[in-house]
This record gives structure tokens, C-alpha cells and sequence, in this order.
């Protein structure tokens, strides 16, 4: 059984055709997206799931989906705010959906096999994609065994400015016990630094493992997942800017003893577009893989 490969692109939204999402940085156009499907396709993924909104669903089918035919299976499913638990009632003066886990929960219908879960605007590296792919195989047959790629802080950092990242922690067996958020974080003079809450400057190592939200999960995922969603709901639905993070039930789920969550280190570097600086950076990374072998002049003919 072929793991998924889950597009999380609903935050697309409000900026569809901007620089994020679907600038081309490749020679040919390609989007950063096009290099995660590509990833995902030779590690052994057998399908994409897009999660988006219904609002640019033609366009993207046109400029996005359309490329992969003939390459791998897609699906399109929507997040959209009205998709809650019946019967539950929130603040219906909501812009926005309901955060990350929310889109999980729009894939439960075409899901049924071991998958994975990457932001649409991150370049996670072919390493990861195939750590990832050999995890879920191995977890066919499993419930509640769930894994986080993680990546070495120094590997996410961007040369334009300060970035958040969320630094794992983990026990003597590798599986995950919590993910600390931290902000602005930079490297000044070859140390990597965050500010603290007195005031001073805490220090990281470089090889501090952080997440990026690049995940894999056994299907029996959704249904804990809509559970803890329609509690949230429940308690939060009447706040317009509550949102449902993957972290927030992954976390829940290690606590209550329903799932364990394996953290695997990747060599990969992770980039992206943090700030418009970034963007000639990532060009050159890609022109950079291309010179190498990793990547073919064009992605997809």
C-alpha cells in the first residue's frame, strides 16, 4: 500500500497567485509545490490530496493539477468555515477557516491508507520525502503510530531576518513528549540565539531538532482528530481567530496515551520564501540541485 501525500494550500485563499505559493523558482515556472510532488513520486507516494478553497478551485485546477496528469493521482477537498460538527454552534463572523488540523480533517473522506502532511510553500528536500515514505509503509497496518520529520535548526534558518520554530523534545526512545515553540530565533556570529523572557538570550544548538510541519499518520488519525475538533468547537468556536493546530492534538493524543509519534532526523535543509529576500536564495538553491542531478532542467513533461 502506496502512502498519500497530503497538500495542505487552503491559506492560498487570500493570496492566490502571490509570491508564495505559486512563483515560479524553477527554469520552467516550477512552484515549490512541483518539487514536493516530485519528491513525493519518486520516494514511492502513490497519491496527492490538495486541500484548498472552493474560491479559486478552477484556476488551481488549471495551473496546479493539471501538470501532474499522467504522472500520479489528485484529489481536490475544501476547507471552508461552515465545516463543523453539526449541531455546534461559532461566531459565523469568521474570515478564515479553522487552522491546520481543520484542513486535515477535509482529506478523511479520500484518505484511507498511512499519510503525510507538508505545508504547500516549504521546500522539505528529497531525504525527507523518503524517510517519510518508509515510515508510513512500515505503519500500514498500524494505528496510532505517527511520526514528525525533524530538522536540524541550523538547516531552517533564513539569511533575511528572524524566524519561529518549534523545538521537539523527545525521550530515549526518539518519540516525540512536546514541541516548544520558539521566536526570533537568528544566528549572530555563529551562534544561534532566541530572546527569553527575562530579557537575555538564550542559546540553541545547531543541531536542535525543530519542526516544520511535515508529519505522517495511520488513518485512524481522522477519527481522533474529528473528536477533539468538535470539542474545540465547543469551547472556542465563538472566538473568530481560534484555530485547530496539528500540534495541539498530536499533542493531546501522546498525553492520553492513544498514539505515539516518532520524531526522525532528516540531513535535509528545509527553505522558503519567510521574507521577500528569501526569494533570489531559493532560486539559486534549486538552480544549485539542478546542477547537481537531483532535480531533471524540467520537472514535468
Amino acid at each position: 500500500m502506496k502512502p498519500t501525500l497530503l497538500v495542505l494550500a487552503a491559506g492560498m485563499g487570500s493570496r492566490y497567485g502571490s509570491l508564495k505559493q505559486l512563483d515560479g523558482i524553477g527554469p520552467n515556472g516550477e512552484t515549490i509545490m512541483d518539487y514536493s510532488v516530485y519528491d513525493a513520486l519518486r520516494a514511492g507516494f502513490g497519491k496527492v490530496v490538495f486541500v484548498i478553497r472552493h474560491s479559486f478551485e478552477d484556476e488551481f485546477r488549471r495551473q496546479i493539477v493539471g501538470k501532474y496528469e499522467n504522472h500520479i493521482p489528485v484529489e481536490v477537498v475544501f476547507q471552508e468555515i461552515d465545516k463543523v460538527p453539526a449541531g455546534i454552534p461559532y461566531n459565523t463572523e469568521r474570515t478564515k477557516p479553522w487552522g491546520t488540523n481543520h484542513a486535515i480533517q477535509m482529506a478523511a473522506d479520500v484518505i484511507h491508507e498511512p499519510f503525510a502532511v507538508i505545508n504547500s510553500d516549504d521546500f522539505y528536500g528529497c531525504e525527507s520525502y523518503v524517510l517519510l515514505a518508509d515510515f508510513l509503509k512500515k505503519a500500514a497496518n498500524s494505528s496510532g503510530r505517527y511520526c514528525m520529520i525533524a530538522y536540524h535548526v541550523e538547516n531552517t534558518l533564513s539569511e533575511s531576518g528572524a524566524v519561529n520554530r518549534g523545538v521537539c523534545r523527545v525521550d530515549a526512545n526518539r518519540l516525540l513528549t512536546s514541541v516548544v515553540e520558539r521566536t526570533q530565533i537568528e544566528c549572530n556570529g555563529g551562534v544561534i540565539q532566541y530572546p527569553a523572557a527575562n530579557g537575555l538570550y538564550e542559546t540553541l544548538d545547531k543541531d536542535a531538532l525543530v519542526s516544520m510541519n511535515m508529519w505522517g499518520f495511520t488513518p485512524d488519525y481522522f477519527d481522533h482528530s474529528q473528536t477533539l475538533f468538535a470539542e474545540f468547537v465547543q469551547q472556542r468556536g465563538m472566538d473568530p481567530k481560534s484555530e485547530f493546530y496539528i500540534p495541539t492534538v498530536v499533542d493531546t493524543l501522546i498525553e492520553t496515551g492513544k498514539a505515539t509519534c516518532e520524531v526522525i532526523d532528516t540531513p535535509s535543509k528545509w527553505f522558503g520564501v519567510t521574507y521577500a529576500d528569501d526569494r533570489p536564495q531559493v532560486v539559486l538553491k534549486i538552480n544549485g540541485l539542478i546542477r547537481d542531478g537531483v532535480y531533471p532542467q524540467q520537472l514535468w513533461k
